[in-house]
């Protein structure tokens, strides 16, 4: 089961296409774009674009931000990372934001109820859960009923955070009646958890168990399928900079940030 991870991996190297250099992917995606990165160039992308976003997007969104700035000199990516919910409720408190990217449709709608976005929100990527335990797996944990046996230690996410609405769901769809020592306010909180040694598994994103490497392993099991998280993404009116917003969705939503996305291990829409 364990295999699936590497397998997700694989896959994304291969959709990130060839010219990666291993590293960053930030030269074979960017390459990948000109013809994106003139346009948003032309289009006079100058200034700060502030950027909120899921805490999970930390690592791909810091990726291409250094891209972004790269294809339109004079342009500043400004991230704040956060459990989307925490995000939505800083924006609609009247919180500067050019944009708001979230792993939920639940977290954006608080903020399209309150009339705060200035583009419909579009699902640019989607995410699915996995069980994370630390490196050769010590417990022996294959799937969710493992996670109620005596001694196992876990941690989930708030029940207000996307990842602990689909961790939620996903129980519910295996019959698992969970009661876990630490609920944490984003996914790298209780990833980090696990990492620390201070529990034994944790439910994250795929992505956030791939990001970490050999620290953890990601056990996969049949009913995340049933709380598969869209990440959607809008400009916002409270922004103060709506060229480099229009422009940064763009980014984001076509090819160089979609190899990315893909090579983290997030999932097309």
């Amino acid at each position: 089961m364990r295999t699936a991870l590497a397998v997700v991996a694989s896959a994304g190297l291969l959709v990130a296409g060839c010219g990666s250099d291993g590293s960053s992917g930030s030269d074979a995606a960017a390459s990948a774009t000109p013809s994106a990165a003139s346009a948003s160039a032309g289009r006079g992308v100058t200034g700060t674009v502030t950027v909120f976003a899921a805490a999970s997007l930390t690592g791909t969104f810091t990726t291409l931000g250094k891209q972004f700035e790269t294809a339109n000199p004079g342009s500043t990516v400004k991230f704040s990372f956060a459990g989307s919910s925490a995000l939505a409720q800083q924006i609609t408190s009247g919180a500067p934001a050019d944009v708001f990217a979230a792993a939920s449709p639940a977290t954006m709608k608080t903020v399209t109820d309150a009339g705060q976005n200035s583009s419909a929100p579009k699902v640019f990527v989607r995410n699915q859960l996995v069980i994370a335990v630390p490196g050769g797996d010590p417990k022996g944990i294959r799937d969710l009923p493992d996670l109620v046996r005596p001694g196992v230690k876990v941690a989930l996410c708030a029940d207000a955070v996307p990842c602990g609405a689909a961790a939620k769901k996903a129980l519910a769809a295996a019959g698992v009646n969970l009661t876990p020592v630490t609920l944490e306010q984003d996914v790298k909180s209780a990833l980090a958890k696990v990492t620390l040694g201070e529990v034994d598994a944790a439910l994250v994103y795929r992505t956030d168990a791939l990001a970490a490497g050999d620290k953890v392993e990601g056990v996969e099991f049949p009913e995340s399928a049933k709380a598969i998280n869209d990440y959607p993404i809008a400009t916002l009116k409270g922004g103060r900079n709506t060229v480099g917003a229009t422009a940064w969705v763009a980014y984001v939503t076509g090819p160089a940030g979609q190899a990315v996305l893909t090579r983290a291990g997030f999932q097309s829409p």
